[in-house]
């Protein structure tokens, strides 16, 4: 008997942790069986329009190159070229390396000195040097429109009037803009039940945004205004101007924005749960979407590779705080995946060694 109430207790309190249970730990492996195609190299050779590389004034390339070879990457764009006398660091380790067709970067400016007279003369002054010394367009952060302050301590929108002319120079140069303003909507939205990146908020609560920060739709407001009033200026919103989740409405802002386009970086999940969608979306605007990744991790690209090109059904992110759902393959067309890989970054990004891709 006592044996038996030992079991029976056992199994009681068993059941019971197991009801208790946190949801973050609740990630059990699917049962289901479909065909699975992992995908390490890209169908067509492509450029990664959104990375980051902190230390190219003293790399050694060789590595790097290694890296994009065995992926089919041909050209990876550095957003993090800094401008000025950073920027003539790396443009010279890069031009005397034997790969310098292989790497291209972006400048960028500092916002927090805008209310200083010359700031608007010195700035645009600047685009004009850089581009001299190599850089093929201008990468914008999320903290130049969310967290820099002027001198007041007040946000400095970035619509602001006093940019205007480094939007018109960059348009003037031929090279585009690549804007990273705010982030997902739901870091705006009540940490509770109903929030879908509750888990990501909760492993990562700096991410959250408080009362104290711009809303997400006056952010948003403000990128969209620069592109209207620029025209003549190519701009490229990073993470499909964090529409991944609403194309429809992406849509809407492609036809009312020609000089805007948008990239994937860190949005690929929200592709991916949605393949009849995103096949609609990339075959009515395959022109104007660009391969990005943002965070250059060398294991995660093959996820990227198979939701754009695989039939596969049912397959998982590689971060389940940021994505929980599963995923399925867009078996995009061939010419859909060509523009998507480089086609439409040719077209966009000067310089870029064309001779690398197929016709």
């Amino acid at each position: 008997m006592r044996l038996i109430f030992s079991f029976l207790l056992a199994t009681f309190l068993f059941s019971l942790s197991a009801q208790q249970m946190d949801f973050e730990a609740y990630d059990p492996p699917s049962t289901l069986v479909v065909p699975e195609n992992p995908i390490s190299h890209a169908k067509f050779p492509f450029i990664d329009v959104h990375s980051h590389h902190w230390g190219m004034a003293e790399m050694d390339f060789a590595p790097l190159i290694d890296q994009m070879d065995s992926m089919n990457m041909k050209v990876i764009v550095n957003l993090s070229g800094r401008g000025g006398k950073a920027l003539e660091g790396i443009m010279e380790n890069v031009n005397k390396s034997p790969y310098k067709n292989r790497i291209v970067n972006f400048t960028n400016i500092e916002l927090r000195s805008i209310d200083d007279p010359e700031w608007t003369e010195n700035t645009v002054k600047q685009i004009e040097y850089d581009y001299k010394t190599g850089a093929r367009g201008l990468k914008i952060y999320k903290s130049q429109g969310m967290s820099n302050t002027d001198s007041s301590g007040n946000r400095i929108s970035i619509d602001d009037p006093r940019i205007d002319a480094v939007w018109a120079k960059c348009g003037e140069l031929g090279i585009p803009v690549l804007i990273h303003s705010a982030d997902p909507k739901s870091f705006w939205e009540p940490f509770d039940s109903l929030n879908e990146r509750w888990l990501e908020l909760k492993t990562h609560p700096r991410r959250k945004q408080g009362p104290e920060q711009a809303s997400w739709e006056t952010i948003i407001a403000e990128q969209h205004h620069i592109i209207a009033k620029n025209p003549n200026t190519n701009f490229i919103a990073a993470h499909m101007g964090w529409y991944p989740n609403n194309l429809g409405y992406l849509g809407t802002l492609l036809d009312q924005y020609p000089n805007m386009y948008v990239e994937i970086g860190a949005v690929i999940a929200e592709l991916g749960r949605q393949p009849r969608n995103a096949n609609i979306f990339f075959e009515k605007y395959q022109d104007r979407v660009l391969f990005g990744k943002d965070s250059y991790q060398p294991a995660e690209y093959p996820t990227y590779f198979r939701v754009l090109e695989s039939n596969d059904e049912y397959f998982p992110y590689y971060k389940r705080y940021h994505a929980f759902w599963k995923m399925y393959g867009l078996n995009l067309p061939d010419e859909i995946l060509k523009k998507l890989y480089y086609k439409n970054a040719l077209k966009l990004i000067p310089g870029i060694d064309a001779s690398l891709f197929p016709k």
